[in-house]
């Protein structure tokens, strides 16, 4: 495994939309890429393979263990975690290249800017967002659940000031095909961790969740897509509490 090298690696399902230009944004920066797809039914396998990537099939079983299996495919010295749906800014890809070059951090966050119905989110909690994306391979994993999984490094960590651009939902069809599948892995995951429902606890929350999203996060400054990103944001929560007591019931039966 060579130091400098940087491989950047994708997990994904149906992302034929997406995932060439996410693998392009990077294809001058990168050594490798690895994807792996979760038996997708379109053509991302395909578009990955025409582009060079490596592309490994695997049953999702969580996005702990799909990441993980992924970073385990990983050759190179450094390990770049891309989504489908994100992509690096040329700026970005320069910065990359320069620090692995030589750096005493075993780990960067990178800022992101994210985009929604085709705008990037000036506000509604959006403008702050930082992930750990880039990490020496060796001194990585992902640890969490079902769906909060968290990429751990064993070292000092930097930030760079370039931006991720992520492009979350091209559309409201597309926010609630997502979403369906979302709230079920959040449900699932507190209910293996014994959490339990309860009806005060969500009709107090649901206001709370809309307020800090419209009002204390300024998605009010957002316009009509920060009043949607807080709409839809809070019944997301709704709907994950009243898919926890779903599978309370279904213990009782």
């Amino acid at each position: 495994m060579t130091n400098q090298r940087i491989s950047l690696f994708i997990i994904a399902h149906n992302e034929e939309r997406h995932i060439a230009k996410c693998i392009l944004s990077a294809k001058n920066l990168v050594s490798e890429v690895i994807v792996v797809d979760a038996f997708s039914t379109d053509k991302t396998a395909l578009i990955c393979r025409d582009l060079g990537a490596q592309v490994f099939t695997r049953a999702f079983d969580g996005f702990t263990n799909q990441k993980n299996f992924a970073l385990s495919k990983v050759s190179c010295g450094w390990a770049l975690n891309l989504d489908a749906d994100e992509t690096l800014s040329p700026d970005l890809a320069e910065e990359i290249a320069r620090v692995t070059k030589n750096t005493s951090f075993d780990g960067f966050d990178i800022p992101f800017y994210n985009y929604f119905l085709g705008k990037k989110m000036r506000f509604s909690g959006l403008n702050k967002e930082k992930h750990l994306r880039l990490v020496r391979t060796e001194k990585a994993a992902y640890e969490g659940g079902l769906v909060h999984e968290g990429l751990v490094v064993r070292g000092p960590v930097g930030r760079l000031t370039n931006h991720i651009n992520h492009y979350s939902y091209d559309s409201i069809e597309t926010y609630f095909r997502k979403f369906n599948n979302y709230t079920s892995l959040a449900a699932g995951h507190l209910h293996a961790q014994g959490k339990r429902f309860s009806l005060i606890s969500t009709l107090v929350r649901l206001p709370f969740e809309f307020a800090k999203r419209y009002l204390l996060k300024l998605g009010v400054l957002d316009g009509v897509r920060g009043l949607m990103w807080a709409s839809f944001s809070t019944f997301y929560v709704l709907v994950k509490y009243m898919k926890l007591w779903q599978l309370e019931q279904e213990d009782k039966k």
